[in-house]
């Protein structure tokens, strides 16, 4: 093999092995979850919460990512354990026993369970994200850093978030509050 040959097998495979670097870098999907320390989004708002953290009775259970949560279950009037459905007394921020059998209940409402018994009663990737679907947009920019203004529209009710900064904020109790999955000041 001569000098020449050898020099372009090198450098088709240094060109092979970059573009392979590019694609697994470009191909990596964004990704938001509770280590940015607050339900966020950037670009697209109906991508934005099935890459979230985790919500259950273990983890993030007294937050305001949790607090989110609770207003979807009002606004989809799940049936708390009473019987009743999710009310205002609920939101509390705190994911409790009372929460997730609301939340058993919506995943069996919204298909994700077959029955009661086999919903976990998490808020993971595939709740959260099916809340993704009922985002509407009302105004604003979807681009990074912009300020955005959509609807969350639940079976019974709908109430309005915002994303500024890459960070949604919810009202509740006459204030506006960003949803940390490390604070709670919806209580």
């Amino acid at each position: 093999m001569n000098l020449r040959t050898t020099r372009t097998r090198l450098g088709a495979a240094a060109v092979a092995a970059l573009a392979a670097g590019a694609l697994a870098v470009g191909a990596s999907p964004a990704s938001a979850s509770a280590s940015s320390g607050y339900v966020s989004g950037a670009g697209t708002y109906t991508d934005d919460f099935g890459d979230e953290g985790l919500l259950s009775t273990s983890s993030h259970n007294s937050s305001n990512a949790t607090c989110l949560w609770q207003i979807i279950l009002l606004a989809e009037g799940a049936n708390e354990s009473d019987g009743t459905d999710f009310d205002m007394s609920d939101i509390d921020g705190h994911f409790g026993p009372n929460t997730q059998h609301a939340t058993k209940r919506l995943q069996v409402s919204w298909g994700l369970a077959d029955s009661f018994s086999d919903a976990d009663g998490k808020v993971g990737p595939n709740t959260f994200g099916y809340a993704d679907s009922k985002l509407r947009y009302l105004g604003g920019s979807t681009a990074s850093g912009g300020n955005l203004h959509v609807r969350y529209q639940g079976a019974k009710y709908y109430f309005d978030v915002y994303r500024t900064d890459g960070k949604y904020r919810i009202y509740h109790n006459g204030a506006w509050h960003t949803t940390s999955y490390t604070s709670n000041t919806c209580d």
